[in-house]
């Protein structure tokens, strides 16, 4: 088993000990990420002690967060771990070396288990662990908190995963598709319908909407009622949660949360045994059909943007992993939109008018995240989705500059698309008119514009040409300092917008208009933020271009 996972911890190491020493990049990633895990610990604190000081409806309503974070870290995992699992289990491409070595499958699984396990689970346990360790410091947690928070973090997330490679085998085995695509076809489409089920089993239009009940005690009984209870994250939720009101640790509770991936790691060791020469040789089959080729040659024009277009369109249409989240992509973008829809502002304690302006200015920074996101999954791996060709890239006549340029103009409109799909909308929805429509516009698109490039930099930097699918670039150094990076220019960007916007919205919520000095202050903050977020861009983007240069 050693011998197996050899490379996936060489490559770590490498990672986090180039040369098998501590780097300054390996520590100043380390102390960067330190700080953005201290910053979203101190928001933590500060939201869950707002709701602990509104009595006993503040309480019920932050541990129906904590259910909600809980959740959602199992849906995420699970899909991530069903879309991954397609490419390491049945179309990664040391397949052949691997099961030509005398090893029984079960032994291979445990190996895909575990890389598979970490690839789509170690961010978001990054991400989560602040969280958690905000609701201990405020609910003032005993000593036992701690110990028991990690086991039951990792059960979650280890379950998660079990439970998307044992779906994927099955899936694989069940569906007689002759391309893959139509494989992760039927996940998206399934990952979809489990979304809106989680999603309708949390009803969220509950938590704001008391006058559904005959009276106050039935609220706060509906809302304290888990929702699906029969989920591993769900048992989690509700072991810490009751940890942390009573200081009771239900024994059952942590043995059933602990068993479970235990369980599901051997129902897909079995189902690896069973179905996996079938349906590896599915997967191994032909597309079928062909092609007939010109009786005559044609003549050539290198036009280099229009070859890099086709091939970047190919590449994603042909991975069958890259195309198909194109389904939840759009499906998350629906459930972004309609939360707006559904938002009860007309019931709200402020005005309308100004809390739709003030969602609409928060959404900005969402909106961006969402960008930002997707950059980080389409546009991050995009030069490392090379692999070898990346030598014939180099003795072109094509200057790598010009290559990454090229690149960024491929991806350059859906992102712009997506950014104004989901500002504009947004503010449709929220019935928003008057200056936010512009000041929305001239923050999003810069950001919208600025984020692609920053990626391809972060991608060209931190390029893995060795990578066994585009999926497996996001594991690395590379892409958490990206994210990191790009949540810092979304936060530094719109803070700095923050104060003139709300100046100049404020007078002209009252008054109707402007006041004399608003309008050139929050145009030279827009200024300021646009010419930052480009130079932040263009300064990685060109240390991307320098980084391929220096290839050796």
């Amino acid at each position: 088993m050693f011998n197996l996972l050899r490379p996936f911890l060489l490559s770590a190491r490498h990672y986090l000990l180039p040369g098998g020493r501590p780097g300054g990049k390996g520590l100043g990633i380390l102390l960067f990420s330190l700080a953005v895990a201290v910053a979203l610990y101190l928001l933590a604190i500060r939201v869950i002690t707002y709701f602990q000081a509104q009595s006993e409806l503040g309480i019920i309503l932050s541990l129906k967060i904590f259910e909600m974070a809980w959740i959602l870290l199992f849906a995420m995992v699970m899909f991530s771990a069903m879309v991954t699992s397609v490419s390491t289990i049945f179309l990664s491409k040391d397949n052949e070396i691997v099961f030509a070595a005398p090893l029984p499958p079960a032994r291979i699984f445990t190996m895909r288990y575990l890389t598979t396990s970490f690839y789509t689970g170690w961010m978001l346990f990054l991400f989560m662990l602040p969280l958690l360790l905000a609701y201990g410091q405020v609910f003032g947690a005993g000593h036992l908190y701690w110990p028991l928070l990690v086991p039951t973090l990792l059960a979650t997330i280890l379950s998660a995963t079990g439970a998307g490679l044992l779906f994927t085998i099955i899936l694989v085995n069940l569906f007689p598709a002759r391309r893959t695509k139509d494989i992760v076809l039927y996940l998206s489409i399934c990952f979809g319908i489990l979304i809106y089920l989680m999603f309708r089993l949390l009803r969220p239009e509950e938590l704001v909407n008391p006058d559904n009940y005959g009276h106050f005690i039935e609220y706060l009984s509906a809302l304290s009622a888990p929702a699906a209870g029969y989920l591993p994250p769900a048992w989690s939720a509700n072991l810490l949660s009751l940890y942390l009101l009573d200081r009771e640790l239900d024994l059952l509770l942590l043995a059933v949360l602990l068993l479970t991936p235990v369980a599901l790691f051997f129902l897909g060791e079995a189902a690896m045994n069973r179905w996996f020469f079938r349906g590896y040789s599915k997967s191994c089959e032909s597309f079928g059909g062909g092609r007939r080729f010109a009786g005559r040659l044609t003549s050539y024009r290198p036009q280099p943007w229009r070859r890099i277009f086709h091939k970047e369109a190919k590449t994603l249409l042909r991975d069958s992993t890259e195309w198909a989240q194109f389904f939840m992509v759009g499906a998350l973008i629906i459930v972004y939109l309609y939360n707006f829809k559904i938002l009860p502002l007309d019931r709200a304690f402020i005005q309308e008018e100004y809390l739709a302006n003030l969602i609409a200015f928060l959404n900005i920074g969402l909106s961006t995240f969402v960008c930002a996101s997707l950059a980080a999954r389409f546009v991050f791996p995009a030069v490392s989705a090379e692999g070898g060709a990346m030598v014939l890239l180099q003795s072109s006549p094509l200057s790598m500059r010009s290559y990454l340029l090229r690149k960024y103009l491929f991806y350059l409109p859906p992102f712009t698309f997506l950014a104004l799909l989901l500002i504009l909308l947004s503010n449709h929805l929220l019935g928003v008119t008057g200056p936010m429509w512009w000041i929305a516009l001239a923050l999003v698109l810069p950001l919208a514009w600025a984020l692609p490039a920053l990626a391809l930099g972060f991608g060209s930097i931190y390029a893995d040409f060795k990578a066994e699918n585009r999926a497996a670039t996001l594991g690395g150094w590379g892409a958490w300092l990206y994210l990191l990076s790009a949540m810092s220019l979304i936060i530094a960007t719109i803070a700095a917008s923050t104060y003139p916007a709300w100046r100049l919205l404020r007078n002209w919520l009252r008054h109707g208009a402007p006041a004399p000095g608003d309008l050139p202050l929050l145009l030279a903050a827009l200024l300021l933020a646009a010419l930052f977020s480009a130079a932040v861009a263009g300064f990685f983007f060109l240390k991307g271009a320098k980084a391929l240069d220096h290839l050796a």
